[in-house]
């Protein structure tokens, strides 16, 4: 069965005003669109072509047609015209541990000052849609942010002492403390002053623009230095970057399919008004240094690819249909599929249905497979591992 699937953009505050309006062919609203969410997730589930609600649907129809009655996963478009919050995100036992002490406490699930608001980890996969997708993620090996430090001056000294301290985990993760403790911000507000004055031509011509931009956005805001000591990644269409627990990061610009956990944990360190927990950030926060974790396409079948992650959650495929030649995509699970370019018809044994940027749906296991034929890209999401 194909069930289609429909969502309102989500309008957070660093959505896109264009971006997703431009993938589906239509005018902006003016309004910022920054997430369109199309799964079961209860804070904000896709609508089905019969007006449910997908997880009002899953819990009707799902057993009946293979189908989970509800899904582990969470299929997400993610537009960015200004960062997101850095961010970290627990492991599976540590929000099983947050999530019962804070309801212990008597806090309210949607308080702002509520840290996990269920009980579940959050890895993560973005793949790049846009010509240009810019994240910071992980955090830098010290010898290379020790060489960006000794452009910015005397005012680059309290940061780069406390990177001595210790070994390189320790630093890390002392520094961030110090950072986020409010005790910091006259540092703060000198390096950021520094990274504007700071000479270009000498290696970190992008990380320091990337500092600047973010510094604009949130001016005097101690995550600015955070984002200093993180790597940047720009990653080009079809290519993805997989984050997870414990690992520091914020989506920054561009338009990109987003696959995780079903989740909305998160514990935040900085570019944000919102509630920032510095201690449990660093329970959960992994600080070893190194590089960013890209994830790059797999052949997986003509004409279809696959991102391997080592989430037990979610599975991402990709498929690239061209000229006509039929796609054939095994669906053992029930799987949501998201088109980003061209025309796709999806084609049951049954009935058919065509997508066209923007547009998802739903396939039920009871089909067992599907064949794709137009000329565009999908990308098919769904639970655990596909070969």
């Amino acid at each position: 069965m194909l069930v289609s699937l429909t969502n309102t953009p989500r309008d957070y505050a660093w959505g896109s005003t264009d971006l997703i309006a431009r993938l589906e062919g239509r005018e902006p609203t003016g309004r910022p669109e920054a997430e369109v969410w199309l799964g079961d997730h209860p804070g904000n589930p896709a609508v089905t072509g019969d007006g449910r609600t997908l997880d009002a649907w899953l819990a009707a129809e799902g057993s009946a047609t293979g189908a989970p009655t509800t899904l582990t996963f969470l299929l997400k478009l993610l537009a960015a015209g200004s960062p997101l919050s850095i961010q970290a995100h627990p492991s599976k036992a540590q929000a099983e541990e947050g999530f019962a002490r804070e309801e212990a406490a008597g806090i309210p699930r949607d308080a702002g000052q509520r840290t996990y608001r269920d009980d579940n980890h959050k890895p993560e996969l973005i793949v790049a849609v846009s010509d240009e997708f810019h994240a910071l993620a992980g955090l830098r090996p010290i010898d290379d942010t020790r060489r960006l430090l000794a452009l910015l001056g005397p005012a680059a000294e309290p940061l780069a002492s406390r990177l001595e301290r210790h070994g390189p985990e320790a630093a890390l993760a002392d520094t961030i403390a110090w950072l986020l403790s409010g005790d910091a911000q006259p540092e703060v507000d000198a390096l950021i002053q520094a990274v504007a004055d700071a000479p270009r031509g000498a290696g970190f011509d992008a990380e320091l623009d990337l500092v600047a931009h973010v510094a604009d956005a949130y001016p005097g805001d101690p995550g600015v230095i955070v984002a200093m000591l993180m790597n940047l990644v720009i990653l080009a269409p079809g290519e993805g970057l997989y984050v997870p627990a414990g690992v520091l990061h914020a989506y920054v610009s561009g338009l990109g399919v987003e696959l995780m956990a079903a989740s909305d944990n998160v514990l935040r360190g900085g570019l944000t008004p919102k509630h920032i927990d510095v201690d449990e950030l660093l329970t959960v926060l992994t600080p070893a240094p190194g590089p960013a974790p890209r994830v790059f396409a797999e052949p997986a079948g003509e004409g279809l690819w696959r991102y391997d992650t080592p989430a037990p959650d979610f599975a991402l495929r990709r498929a690239d249909v061209r000229d006509d030649a039929a796609v054939r995509v095994p669906v053992p699970q029930a799987t949501v599929v998201l088109a980003t370019a061209g025309s796709v018809t999806v084609q049951t044994a049954e009935e058919a249905a065509e997508l066209t940027p923007g547009r998802a749906l739903m396939i039920t296991p009871e089909a067992q497979g599907v064949v794709l034929r137009g000329s565009g890209t999908v990308y098919l999401a769904t639970s655990g591992t596909v070969s």
